[in-house]
């Protein structure tokens, strides 16, 4: 199965639900002191959303850094993000940001550290999609 690469806070919501899905996967690390990780196989990305009244930061400097380096930038499939949905309008926000930078999918989009309703769905979601990519890059 491919990767999963994600980052958490240290509220750690979408770190537990990454685990709550059984699958394996890479984390961005919370301090900028720390090394990326490197993926090596294409990847869909985790990212919980960041955002002030106005929509502004809405993904973490962490995920950006990440991102800006064309290695990694060129596994992403796809983007799952997390969210609150007090945040109205910039709900998941993240997800849709990165998805429109990077185009590639935005994949699902959950609240907090999802249920599981949302373990299930993900799970079999990516499980699909994964088999339908290697069916069109095959």
């Amino acid at each position: 199965m491919a990767q999963l690469v994600y980052y958490s806070s240290r509220s750690g919501n979408t770190a537990k639900f990454v685990a709550r899905l059984g699958m394996d996967a890479l984390r961005i690390p919370i301090s900028p002191d720390e090394p990326m990780p490197a993926p090596d196989q294409p990847y869909v990305l985790v990212t919980p959303t960041y955002a002030d009244g106005n929509g502004k930061g809405a993904v973490h400097p962490q995920i950006i850094r990440f991102l800006n380096d064309p290695a990694r930038r060129a596994l992403i499939r796809g983007v799952i993000a997390a969210g609150n949905r007090n945040f109205g309008q910039f709900y998941a926000a993240a997800g849709d940001i990165i998805a429109r930078k990077c185009n590639v999918p935005r994949l699902y989009r959950f609240e907090l550290a999802g249920t599981d309703e949302d373990i299930a769905r993900v799970t079999a979601g990516l499980q699909r999609f994964w088999r339908e990519t290697c069916l069109t890059t095959a």
